[in-house]
């Protein structure tokens, strides 16, 4: 309850009667105030009450009904055990494991003895749960104790971080395999030559020389290859803001692809001069590749075309268009894998190092555009690159700043 006062009319009467027998008496009026107002003020004081405390808080212990507002919209899945049974799980762990796991033994649902052992300890910690969802799903789960009945299981993806692992080792594991194959026919073949260099004709000495020459040639690609793929990959992220005109860098590139010894095969269809910001020297490494490919694998003697125009979705479009013997369907989708090759023999006896189509893959996602390849058995290859047109604003102030005037 607040404060309270009674007023005391019985001593204020007194003062006035006091006040009024001073100044009768004679005395002087202000002393008599001065008189009354420290007494009624006196009696006023002496009345009051303190307000009564405020009522101690009692910790109110978590119960399921709080919890459950308090978790509902986590992004995070959460679930609240009582005793080792589910008794809640908010709105993304029912998406996750289905409605029916309120009210299921934790331990039936996780299935896993790393995770059985936690729940059934009791003790906080984590444990690592695979296949909770799909075959191939890592996830972390962790405990916390609220009391000695309920507890809070949070559960972590760590699928993506397992792949990304698991990629990093397979990748390791292939270029340390493809530098291993070029080394060994070097170092065999200059080992023979040192060996038996008297004894060896000269037909055949040229023909190890040969080798020799051509593998280091192929070493060297693979490993200029794997720096330009670590260059894209560590780049991934940096919008390029270079404004380029593609038809003069499409052309320059095609021609240099295609060499002297290959360019009566080139088919240019140049029709659009499409201006993008983009990265010159990254553009031109993916029409090499691209065109470098189509000259290799498609047929002999027949044309490449290699076309520039506008998407109908307003992006400039870069096709490059084989007529060699095409790919099985099942193939298409891996084609970007890193030394991915459907035919490795084919591939290493023309110099592929199986990383030309990663590298492009991985230029046009940071050119924030979109590769499509289409093939056919016996049809040959289209590759397509759509990259985004640079805004009229930019374009506007590049001709600006450019303005001698």
């Amino acid at each position: 309850m607040g404060s309270r006062q009674t007023i005391p009319t019985v001593g204020i009467l007194l003062a006035l009667v006091t006040f009024v027998s001073t100044l009768v008496l004679g005395l002087d009026p202000v002393i008599a105030i001065s008189i009354l107002v420290l007494w009624v003020g006196s009696l006023l004081l002496a009345v009051g009450r303190a307000p009564d405390p405020a009522p101690a808080a009692v910790p109110q212990p978590f119960s399921t009904d709080s919890m459950r507002k308090l978790i509902e919209n986590s992004s995070t899945p959460l679930l609240v055990t009582k005793k080792n049974t589910i008794a809640i799980a908010n709105r993304t762990a029912r998406r996750m494991m289905g409605q029916h796991v309120v009210g299921q033994d934790a331990r039936v649902a996780f299935r896993q003895p790393e995770a059985i052992a936690l729940l059934a300890e009791g003790r906080n910690g984590q444990a690592i749960v695979r296949g909770l969802v799909r075959r191939q799903d890592i996830w972390q789960i962790n405990r916390q104790a609220v009391d000695d009945k309920l507890a809070v299981i949070e559960l972590i993806n760590r699928t993506a971080e397992a792949d990304i692992s698991r990629a990093h080792t397979d990748f390791v594991a292939n270029a340390s395999h493809e530098l291993r194959t070029p080394l060994s026919a070097i170092i065999g073949y200059a080992e023979t030559l040192r060996e038996s260099h008297e004894s060896l004709d000269s037909p055949t000495s040229q023909k190890f020389l040969g080798t020799i020459e051509r593998e280091a040639l192929r070493l060297q690609s693979l490993i200029s290859d794997l720096m330009s793929l670590s260059r894209v990959e560590a780049e991934k992220h940096d919008s390029p803001q270079e404004l380029l005109e593609l038809l003069s860098i499409t052309e320059r590139a095609a021609r240099d692809a295609a060499g002297t010894e290959r360019i009566d095969r080139l088919d240019l269809q140049l029709n659009v001069d499409p201006c993008i910001k983009g990265d010159q020297q990254q553009i031109e490494q993916v029409v090499r590749n691209l065109v470098d490919n189509a000259l290799k694998y498609g047929a002999p003697d027949t044309p490449v075309k290699v076309q520039l125009d506008l998407s109908r979705d307003g992006m400039a479009r870069l096709s490059v268009i084989d007529q060699g013997d095409g790919i099985s369907p099942e193939h298409i989708p891996h084609l970007t894998r890193r030394f991915y090759r459907t035919d490795p023999g084919r591939s290493r006896a023309s110099g592929g190092t199986g990383l030309g189509l990663a590298i492009v893959k991985h230029i046009v996602e940071r050119h924030r555009g979109r590769l499509d390849i289409d093939s056919g058995l016996g049809k040959g290859t289209s590759v397509i690159v759509r990259i985004p047109l640079a805004d009229q604003d930019s374009r506007r102030a590049n001709v600006t700043g450019s303005d001698p005037s």
